[in-house]
């Protein structure tokens, strides 16, 4: 294993209603497969935000690509949506009729090394809607995700996300619980993490 958890799942469970996993969602063949191609092809960038009157760049690489004419917000700015790539369509697709969920955008993270993250936060933008489900898919170097209980910290957990996982998230996860991608002091390698929404709308 290439990270340690900070967290000690021992003594608590998750609560199972609120996630799905499939660590071996994608085959190695079809995870090695996309792996190359986003990195090649995805039109990666680094936004910023401003902080205490700084402005520091986001530690992660960035883009959104969906249906036509779909946008989203973000820091009160419109992020144009790139048009899918034909492999990104068809994932989607594999994705929606295994949970029966409609997507029609997907937020691609690419964590470059062990230094890029992804601080606490919960997905809550108005675009999202209520009790968004966002599926997960994760490839290249494994990390954990953790999560924490919005109103009791005491309450953690940790999920090692491998290469052609899929976690899938639903129900009040992003009310009552925050998640991340903690910095490592380990090394690491590249690893692309696509999350599929509904942008727009509401389940």
């Amino acid at each position: 294993m290439d990270q340690l958890s900070l967290f000690a799942n021992e003594g608590y469970h998750f609560p199972e209603e609120l996630l799905d996993f499939e660590a071996d969602f994608l085959t190695q063949k079809e995870a090695d497969d996309l792996f190359d191609l986003l990195l090649k092809e995805v039109s990666w960038q680094q936004t910023s935000k401003t902080m205490y009157h700084r402005t520091l760049l986001t530690p992660r690489l960035t883009a959104w690509y969906g249906d036509e004419n779909t946008s989203y917000q973000l820091a009160g700015k419109t992020i144009a949506v790139n048009q899918w790539l034909e492999p990104l369509k068809a994932l989607k697709e594999k994705i929606e009729q295994r949970f029966n969920y409609r997507f029609n955008s997907v937020l691609f993270n690419l964590y470059r090394d062990n230094s890029d993250s992804v601080a606490w936060h919960r997905d809550r933008d108005s675009e999202l809607g209520h009790r968004p489900v966002i599926g997960s898919i994760s490839l290249g170097q494994a990390r954990f995700f953790d999560f924490r209980k919005v109103d009791d910290h005491s309450k953690k957990y940790s999920l090692l996300l491998n290469h052609g996982s899929l976690l899938l998230m639903k129900g009040d996860l992003q009310e009552t619980w925050e998640h991340r991608v903690a910095k490592s002091t380990q090394k690491m390698k590249a690893r692309i993490n696509l999350t599929f929404r509904l942008i727009g709308d509401v389940y």
